[in-house]
């Protein structure tokens, strides 16, 4: 079982030393990502298992392929604490969060902003 989390939780998780993983492809994620996250497309999850470490908080775009992750991760893989992102990073941007694109280090785009 994982848990289902909104934009407003992630804080925490990071702050409890939670690995933030973006699902999506490397286009969408090159698009702009939750700040700190780490590019781990879905169909390459299972070969780079060993680059996650728990807590863990996944997203995508919506929530639907990162919550087939954590599903797998906690199902099958032995995972216990997996965070889902709720609506995705659409939901992210709605509630105001700002993106980071890939080799951004402005203090700005944090997940504390707004």
């Amino acid at each position: 079982m994982f848990d289902e989390i909104y934009p407003d939780d992630v804080a925490q998780w990071v702050d409890d030393g939670a690995q933030l993983v973006d699902v999506r492809e490397a286009w969408e994620f090159g698009a702009g990502h939750v700040p700190g996250a780490v590019n781990i497309p879905l169909d390459e999850l299972i070969g780079r298992i060993g680059e996650l470490r728990e807590p863990l908080v996944l997203v995508c775009a919506s929530g639907n392929r990162s919550g087939m992750a954590a599903q797998y991760l906690t199902g099958r893989a032995g995972f216990q604490k997996v965070a889902n992102l709720v609506g995705g990073t659409y939901l992210w941007v709605a509630r105001g969060k700002p993106l980071q694109k890939p080799g951004e280090t402005d203090p700005q785009t944090s997940f504390r902003t707004v």
